[in-house]
C-alpha cells in the first residue's frame, strides 16, 4: 500500500505538525456510523504505532494503517487538500472528500 502527497497537502501538514504526534495514521472512523462496516476512510496524527500496524509507503512521512482496516483502503493512494479540508482518493475514486485539518490535528484513532 503507497499513499502520495501533494505538495498542497504537504505544506498544509507541515503548518499543522505536532511533535508529539509526528506519525500519520490511515483510519477508517466508524463513530457514529452505525456498525463496524459503515464508516470512511481518513487520515490522524498519532504517537503510537501498535503491534497490528503496517508502514504504509510513502517518501515523506511515516504513515501506518491497522492490518485488519487496510480491507476499507485502495493500494494506491492520493491524499491532497482541497478547499480547506484533505481530500483522499485512488485511481477507482474519491475515498472521502472531505477530511476537516481539526479532525486531522484533534482526532483520536487506536
Amino acid at each position: 500500500m503507497k499513499l502520495r502527497i501533494t505538495d498542497e497537502a504537504k505544506k498544509k501538514l507541515e503548518d499543522m505538525k505536532d511533535q508529539s504526534r509526528p506519525i500519520i495514521r490511515l483510519y477508517y472512523d466508524t463513530e457514529g456510523c452505525g456498525c463496524g462496516v459503515n464508516g470512511l476512510p481518513t487520515i490522524r496524527f498519532t504517537d503510537q504505532i501498535l503491534k497490528t500496524d503496517n508502514l504504509v509507503v510513502n517518501a515523506e512521512y511515516k504513515v501506518i494503517i491497522d492490518r485488519q482496516q487496510a480491507t476499507f483502503f485502495k493500494p494506491d493512494m492520493k491524499l491532497d487538500f482541497i478547499k480547506n479540508s484533505f481530500r483522499l482518493s485512488s485511481p477507482d475514486g474519491i475515498l472521502n472528500p472531505i477530511i476537516s485539518p481539526k479532525d486531522v490535528k484533534e482526532g483520536e484513532a487506536v
